[in-house]
């Protein structure tokens, strides 16, 4: 499956995520521009270019905590034929207040699409630095968190499918 990196332009005001921060030539830079939609939402030319390739192609659009844009981000996706979403659900995420309610109201707003879900981001007082990229100190507790979203958020079916395929059923 091919998928576009992203919907939207990222936020000139969000905090680039690595060491190189947002300094020219580093790829997180670059992807401050990846999107087929500027942060305003409005098009820019690759637009209509990709909704040839819908539905073959999906999208990658990561969505923060309480993302404003989730319901615009809905619609565009729809309209533009999108099937197929990878996104993320942050293990950091989850110790915020409402982290539940926020991945509940995430998953439901994209319930219509074949999601591709990652699981992401140290919290800093769980890693062995206090870095979102920081391995975890204890790997069985970010394992819980992973199949608690799995159990929470995966169809039955789906389980059940993947349970066969990991015992050679």
């Amino acid at each position: 499956r091919i998928h576009w990196y992203s919907l939207y332009d990222l936020p000139r005001t969000w905090e680039a995520t690595t060491r190189h921060k947002e300094a020219e030539g580093s790829s997180y830079y670059r992807h401050f521009h990846m999107g087929i939609l500027r942060e305003d939402g409005t098009p820019k030319l690759a637009l209509n270019t990709f909704a040839k390739f819908t539905p073959a192609f999906g999208l990658c659009q990561w969505f923060h905590f309480e993302d404003h844009r989730l319901e615009d981000a809905v619609a565009w996706m729809k309209r533009l034929g999108v099937r197929h979403l990878r996104t993320g659900l942050s293990w950091a995420d989850s110790f915020r207040p409402n982290a539940l309610e926020w991945f509940d109201r995430q998953m439901a707003a994209l319930a219509d699409f074949d999601v591709t879900l990652t699981f992401c981001f140290t919290p800093e007082h769980r890693g062995i630095a206090p870095h979102h990229t920081s391995p975890p100190i204890v790997a069985e507790e970010y394992a819980e968190f992973c199949a608690n979203m799995v159990r929470r958020y995966c169809p039955a079916e789906a389980r059940a499918l993947a349970n066969e395929s990991a015992l050679g059923a």
